[in-house]
């Protein structure tokens, strides 16, 4: 705590910079523009890596996610050509291997995928039609807006009915009542028992299990009604595709239990499928990545925009000692008249703290206006982080004390004879 003597030292630095309002309004802005660099880099670091955090959190630090892949060549690197069909992806086979094999893991999900003409009336729309199993909306939660989501009913009786995303449900039913509805998907007729929230859009080479347009049907409905094979026309040539699922989703017990689990299902994949025709996703391990990634990200960022701290301290340092140069005559009338050494020194650091605490306050202000000018003009997500403050304070308050403690100790070793001499 202060005594006597450290309030008044306070109030003489205070004045003395008053009288020089100018001056030390130029000194503070270098740390002014230090500190709300430092906020500013770090917000826009800590805003552009949310979404991908984000986006891999919603998958599910639990799940391994695998993925039928299209091979693109064949072992002599030549482009894979079929004049009947493609065969090529994820088994049913994989799906009971990993029920049956694997101990660590909760639930697996398999999933087929079609895009299909949605007509409901005048209304045509094309959607990604999801055949999958009621454990589907427990490994990809979304909420449930309207009815109620697919059942193991729905999945052992093959039962015609379908669940909406709420895009497609607007989009396609639009002043309809959404419940009941009877929609045709390509050639079969489904009605609408329930709508969930739809997937927010993201960017990125990571791609969720759902999209913002789908419509989730039973998985042996979509087996009985559309096949296992899937045609494409373009350009006047039709291709055949058999891809017996499209992706399985798989949720293991625990966290520590993921990598493991996703090395076994790999060694498996490996033995029994000749061409890599697959793919595994671990969104924990990519979290971590992430995360690792803005870490690095975040110093790289705010070592650079330290530097302008720097230079502020540099700045501060080179006014206080022609503060000192000024003010030697009256430094040896403080000596001659009983000052000690130490508060002489406490009374320049008490200066050069209060205008590096000022230009840090000041800067913190400023640092919360730029990302939010950021985001209004460009639509870059900025998320100004509490660590950020206090850093950026406290190094401005530490190069106040680091860059006057030199102008403050030369003041204090001036003799006051040499000192009263000076004019």
């Amino acid at each position: 705590m202060f005594n006597s003597h450290g309030w008044r030292n306070l109030q003489l630095g205070i004045k003395d910079l008053m009288l020089h309002k100018l001056r030390s309004f130029l000194t503070m802005l270098g740390v002014i523009f230090g500190v709300a660099s430092v906020i500013a880099m770090l917000a826009v670091g800590e805003g552009a890596s949310r979404q991908a955090l984000e986006q891999i959190r919603r998958l599910g630090s639990n799940n391994i996610i695998l993925t039928s892949v299209k091979p693109m060549a064949d072992e002599g690197g030549q482009p894979q050509k079929n004049s009947y069909m493609s065969v090529y992806g994820l088994l049913e086979d994989d799906y009971l291997r990993i029920c049956e094999t694997i101990q660590e893991v909760k639930r697996v999900v398999p999933v087929r995928l079609i895009r299909k003409m949605a007509t409901l009336g005048a209304r045509n729309l094309e959607l990604r039609v999801v055949g999958t199993t009621p454990d589907w909306f427990s490994l990809v939660s979304r909420p449930v807006l309207a009815g109620r989501v697919l059942n193991d009913s729905d999945t052992d009786q093959s039962s015609m009915v379908c669940v909406l995303t709420e895009r497609g449900a607007r989009r396609l039913l639009a002043t309809e009542s959404a419940l009941g509805q009877k929609i045709r998907l390509g050639g079969s007729v489904f009605e609408v028992i329930g709508i969930v929230a739809s997937a927010e859009s993201s960017g990125g080479s990571l791609q969720a299990p759902d999209q913002s347009v789908d419509v989730y049907i039973p998985l042996n409905a979509s087996l009985s009604r559309y096949g296992r094979r899937i045609a494409y026309r373009s350009s006047g040539s039709r291709d055949l595709e058999q891809v017996e699922l499209h992706q399985i989703l798989v949720e293991v017990t625990g966290e520590r239990h993921v990598e493991e689990v996703a090395l076994a299902v790999e060694a498996m994949l490996q033995r029994f499928h000749k061409k890599p025709d697959y793919k595994i996703s671990v969104p924990l391990t990519l979290l971590r990545q992430a995360e690792a990634t803005k870490r690095t990200f975040n110093i790289v960022l705010g070592s650079i925009a330290g530097i302008s701290l720097l230079v502020g301290g540099i700045g501060i340092m080179n006014i206080m000692l022609a503060s000192v140069t000024e003010r030697t005559r009256e430094i040896g009338i403080r000596r001659a008249i009983g000052a000690r050494r130490s508060q002489i020194i406490m009374q320049f650091l008490i200066e050069t703290v209060v205008l590096s605490g000022m230009g840090g306050v000041i800067g913190i202000g400023v640092g919360f206006i730029i990302p939010l000018a950021i985001s209004w003009l460009s639509g870059m997500p900025t998320q100004v982080p509490l660590y950020g403050l206090a850093l950026s304070f406290g190094i401005s308050v530490l190069i106040g004390i680091v860059f006057g403690l030199y102008p403050a100790i030369r003041a204090a070793n001036l003799h006051p004879i040499e000192a009263l001499r000076h004019e």
